[in-house]
């Protein structure tokens, strides 16, 4: 199984900025996809970005032009770094991975436990 463990968290006040940070572990025979989804209370939960193992990446427009998704496939971790935040970006933030584990055949998406992001205004 593939467990993903993310934290960056917090309270920040409009205009400020947050990374979150998304640590993939386990038994792990490849992550295809990394990326990071929002769910807001009362809302469905969102794409916010997306970065495969090789192309290009994807952004909700919402966020296009103030967050970044980077990844570093040697720690197996994906990083959201959050600018200009504001306070409708307040949700709580799911990291995801689109892997095959080494006991299995197939992908599977695992998620995280998810982190909470505030944005005061």
């Amino acid at each position: 199984q593939v467990q993903l463990v993310e934290s960056g968290g917090g309270l920040v006040q409009s205009g400020g900025s947050l990374r979150l940070s998304c640590a993939a572990s386990g038994s792990i025979f490849s992550i295809y996809v990394m990326g990071w989804y929002r769910q807001a209370p009362g809302k469905q939960r969102e794409l916010v970005a997306a970065i495969p193992s090789g192309g290009s990446t994807k952004y909700a427009d919402f966020v296009k032009g103030r967050f970044t998704i980077t990844r570093d496939n040697a720690k197996n971790t994906v990083y959201l770094q959050m600018n200009s935040l504001k306070p409708e970006d307040t949700a709580v933030y799911y990291c995801n991975a689109a892997a095959r584990s080494s006991s299995s055949w197939y992908r599977t998406n695992y998620w995280g436990q998810g982190t909470q992001v505030t944005v005061s205004s």
